[in-house]
């Protein structure tokens, strides 16, 4: 049984024990020796997050900073800044119309509100007859099916009360 009173960490065991004075316990390397280093995602993270800061500052200083600028520095070859405008543009345009297509392909895919699909469909199931063998509490619970909408619509409209 493990004592309430130790903190666990990966490495070592820290007890502080009313009924002997804190001690520190190592636990041997052999047990820890396939977890050393950081875990493949990790790194992919790390690289990716600096890569991402790193692309956006070279765009902003390309797009923002003068020729001149560029120039002194010894940077005479870039794009043109016709493209710090165009692909942002290109990139917004493109997902707008991404967008739109999805929504159209979505009423495309929808049956229209007469239809007789948007009541039944390949899944519906008629409820079954009714056992008349059993009665009161031998009579099993009905399986799940979908109401008739002549059922319905008699028990809302035709309903006297």
């Amino acid at each position: 049984m493990e004592n309430p009173y130790s903190v666990n960490s990966p490495r070592r065991t820290l007890s502080f024990s009313k009924q002997r004075r804190a001690t520190v316990s190592f636990f041997d390397d052999k047990a820890c020796a396939g977890e050393h280093g950081p875990k493949p995602s990790e790194v992919y993270g790390f690289v990716g997050s600096i890569t991402t800061v790193a692309a956006a500052v070279i765009f902003l200083v390309w797009a923002y900073v003068p020729e001149s600028w560029l120039h002194s520095v010894g940077i005479y070859y870039y794009p043109s800044r016709y493209w710090a405008l165009a692909v942002p543009t290109y990139m917004m345009v493109t997902i707008a119309l991404m967008l739109l297509f999805y929504i159209g392909l979505n009423f495309i895919s929808t049956p229209s509100p007469a239809s007789i699909y948007t009541v039944y469909d390949e899944c519906s199931r008629d409820p079954l007859s009714p056992d008349s063998s059993m009665e009161g509490d031998e009579k099993p619970i009905e399986p799940i099916s979908d109401i008739g909408l002549d059922k319905i619509n008699d028990i809302m409209f035709n309903a006297t009360t």
